[in-house]
């Protein structure tokens, strides 16, 4: 990298859009530390601060663009990319990392991450403030995030680390801090000063504790990015400052720590097989029920340093701590806990049934509890093991841990402790601990052009300017994230698929029995990377070239509607900062047609006019469809989608999410005629659906029959609600055939896997004489293949999107986009 290369930065942790651009220093020959290494002053090039309320992801790139333009810098001499990592608004900071970590893989230089904080208290330094000073950031909810810093000429020092607390609470947490620090508070206010922008709400709560900094010091700056200490290097590793789990964790915490707390749990399982012969083991956090089983453990494999019930209990509730077991059934099979604390977890105990060894139990629970601690900011991990136990200390090698010291006669029978560190354990999962699924959907051949291709290429293959055979264009990779999933999927000019990879965090919502919004975000941003690596990787292969690169694509796409809002901001915030940094165009996708798209997938000649039924977890509608963009939302469900049913009827029998595949298997070994559930608005002479009466008599049949001490007939109750549903979906979707004269009917969506309504739809469908087409079972769920189908159509339209491109939670399929 040619001497002169600059260093661009950003922060949109809360209210402002901060910018900076700064002149790398002279460069060590072959290393890049001069990347890692702050700006000096001299070497701030420009810098610019937006007020952006709620509105940093639509003008975040528009001042990126404008900056560099002032300064004359080119994204060729951007040598690597700093991003604020918060703490700050979730949503803010994601913003921010979401398209630093596009930019950063686009123009294949370092992602370096910087504390928001840090940032502020370097302007700081860089205005003339000095002494012992207080950063407050506002964590909403009546919170502060709140640090200690010692400024002085030489620069900034941080002294505590981030954590949040009650801003009603924070002079004594500043009271408390000081003392560890021999502050004196007899001889006046030990806080020389105090700013962020929690001032703004909270100013008559700091003031006491020392003078208040000029308002214009109180936000993040580009020039304090720019000064502050960086890390990090890698895109797919940097993840976001955060101080607290999911309120959904939390609360999870709180219920099992009482006593009562973790007795017949039927969801939160998380399903691994630890061996080929081994019975599937659940993994969830560890509950106060099962405290005397821990103790009961403990006893035989631990000794005299064996722990009481009482103490297992006693940590539970703590928020610096994470507990996790193993269960085979409602058996301990194992179990692990740490204490997160300055930016490391300590693990303070972990012991695994000697009954079952050797099925990576132990493995996992360390991954598990690494994750946690990632989650509240922890970077290593520590711990003590016998000098004597080669085998264990050899298993910590292997994850990752080293020997960096003894502690002598730390056991009870006095025995040295080997101390072992060292970064934390990823589950032994594909990406971000998640399951990943590889080109399930795009199974097509090398050489596509081959004669024998099922979707061989009507255009000769091409060779482009890195020698790639076979390659037709535009080549367009897709991102899907608009819930749970986060996928990617490369197309190609011919609308051959020629990658599709899914990244499925089902293991990490299944103990909640349902999506929980904020884990699905945070697992975006920590999976969107290696899947679009994985994606390309994979499109290489199939093209038959041994690398694929974002300049190489002609354009981006990413769903940007409908869907939960902080999931869809990950997948929108990277693909606008992959097509900026690849310098191509940005295409957006409406998540429900793709859906339609997935179609042609298994009938890739497939033409309207024709009736799509549409059916997953969050919606349940039939469209016409008279062109590829032409739609009309003939129903929809005016309570409860189809998948939301199968999943409440399921947590009401007791089986855990998701519900439908649960319900399917059931109903397959029941007799659907049982149990004469309604089939609502059958009969009401529209296509509008409802789901929650149906719900509630299921609901209300299991109630009855538990109160008259009946034994549950599963698979009746299943196979009946079963057909309930798909009496009215089936009946329904005729009457849109005949109102609309189509001849052509598809299904889409998650619940156009289940087997019962497939078999309806072709018995339906044949007698009417009907084609239907119907996804590869692969391709019902959500992938991006889908989306990269529709983005192939509106590449050829010139359908683009600019850098203001937003999310929405909501947009119906038939407003034009």
């Amino acid at each position: 990298m040619a001497q002169g290369a600059y260093v661009l930065a950003f922060d949109t942790a809360n209210e402002v859009v901060a910018v900076g651009v700064g002149r790398v220093g002279v460069q060590d020959e072959g290393s890049c530390a001069f990347v890692l290494a702050p700006c000096s002053q001299e070497g701030i090039v420009a810098t610019k601060e937006v007020a952006a309320h709620r509105a940093s992801n639509t003008v975040l790139l528009h001042e990126v663009d404008a900056l560099l333009a002032e300064s004359g810098v080119s994204k060729e001499e951007i040598a690597a990319v700093v991003c604020g990592r918060g703490p700050g608004s979730f949503t803010g900071v994601r913003i921010c990392m979401a398209t630093a970590k596009g930019m950063a893989s686009a123009l294949e230089v370092p992602l370096l991450g910087v504390s928001t904080l840090d940032a502020v208290a370097w302007n700081a330094w860089a205005s003339g403030v000095r002494g012992r000073v207080l950063v407050a950031a506002d964590a909403m909810r009546k919170e502060v995030y709140p640090v200690l810093f010692d400024i002085d000429d030489q620069g900034v020092r941080r002294l505590t680390t981030d954590t949040v607390v009650k801003a009603a609470d924070a002079p004594s947490w500043v009271s408390e801090a000081l003392q560890t620090f021999g502050a004196n508070q007899d001889q006046g206010s030990a806080l020389d000063a105090i700013l962020g922008d929690a001032l703004v709400k909270y100013a008559d709560i700091f003031e006491p504790l020392g003078a208040l900094a000029d308002e214009s010091l109180w936000a993040v700056s580009g020039r304090g990015l720019l000064l502050a200490e960086r890390a990090g290097g890698n895109p797919a590793t940097l993840l976001p400052v955060y101080t607290r789990l999911s309120d959904a964790e939390e609360n999870e915490r709180i219920r099992l720590a009482k006593e009562d707390g973790g007795k017949n749990l039927r969801t939160g399982v998380q399903l691994f097989e630890g061996s080929q012969d081994a019975a599937p083991l659940s993994y969830r956090p560890l509950d106060a029920a099962h405290a005397p089983d821990v103790a009961a453990l403990e006893s035989v494999v631990m000794g005299s340093d064996a722990w009481k019930a009482s103490l297992v209990a006693d940590e539970l509730p703590r928020k610096d701590r994470t507990w996790w077991a193993a269960f085979d059934g409602n058996v301990l099979a194992g179990y692990c806990g740490g204490w997160i604390v300055d930016g490391q977890v300590q693990i303070l105990k972990i012991a695994t049934d000697p009954a079952y060894r050797r099925r990576g139990i132990a493995a996992e629970l360390l991954a598990l509890v690494a994750s946690d601690a990632r989650n509240l900011g922890a970077t290593e991990m520590t711990l003590e093991v016998r000098a004597s136990n080669a085998d264990a200390q050899t298993f910590y090698e292997r994850m990752g841990l080293r020997n960096i010291g003894t502690r002598p006669h730390y056991y009870s029978d006095r025995e040295d402790a080997v101390i072992m560190s060292g970064p934390l354990p990823e589950a032994r999962r594909d990406v971000a601990g998640m399951r990943l699924h590889v080109d399930d959907v795009a199974q097509q051949p090398a050489n596509a052009c081959e004669a024998d291709s099922p979707r061989k290429a009507d255009s000769s293959c091409e060779a482009d300017s890195s020698g790639a055979a076979n390659r037709s264009h535009p080549l367009i990779l897709a991102i899907e994230s608009s819930c749970d999933e986060t996928a990617a999927s490369v197309v190609d000019g011919n609308g051959v698929l020629r990658s599709d990879v899914v990244a499925s965090q089902i293991d990490f919502h299944a103990r909640f029995g349902g999506v929980v919004p904020e884990i699905a975000s945070r697992k975006h941003i920590e999976a969107i990377c290696g899947v679009c690596d994985e994606c390309l990787d994979s499109a290489a292969r199939s093209l038959g070239t041994s690398r694929l690169r974002w300049r190489d694509l002609d354009a981006v796409a990413v769903t940007y509607a409908p869907g939960l809002v902080g999931a869809l901001v990950v997948g929108v915030a990277f693909a606008k900062g992959a097509a900026w940094g690849a310098d191509i165009p940005l295409i957006a996708v409406n998540h429900l047609e793709g859906h339609l798209y997935a179609n042609k997938i298994a009938t890739p000649d497939i033409q309207p006019p024709m009736v799509v039924s549409l059916v997953s977890g969050g919606h349940t509608m039939l469209v016409h469809v008279k062109d590829w963009g032409e739609y009309v939302t003939m129903g929809s469900t005016i309570d409860d989608a189809v998948g939301e049913a199968f999943d409440k009827v399921a947590k009401a029998l007791g089986l855990g999410y998701p519900g439908g595949p649960i319900i399917s298997k059931l109903a397959a070994k029941g007799n659907p005629k049982a149990i004469g559930f309604p089939r609502a608005l059958m009969h009401s002479g529209d296509l509008r659906f409802s789901l929650s009466g149906l719900k509630t008599a299921v609901t209300i049949y299991i109630q009855k029959e538990q109160q008259a001490g009946r034994e549950l007939n599963m698979p009746d109750i299943a196979a009946s609600f079963q057909q309930a549903v798909v009496d009215v979906q089936v009946k329904k979707a005729m009457v849109a055939l005949d109102e609309t004269g189509a001849r052509e009917f598809c299904v889409g969506g998650g619940v156009s896997a289940n087997p019962g309504l497939r078999a309806a739809y072709e018995k339906a469908c044949k007698k009417r004489g009907v084609r239907l087409s119907m996804p590869p079972l692969s391709a019902c769920g959500d992938q991006a293949a889908m989306i990269a189908l529709v983005a192939h159509d509106r590449y050829k339209q010139g359908k683009f999107e600019d850098w203001s491109l937003d999310v929405k939670a909501h947009a119906p399929l038939d407003e034009a986009y």
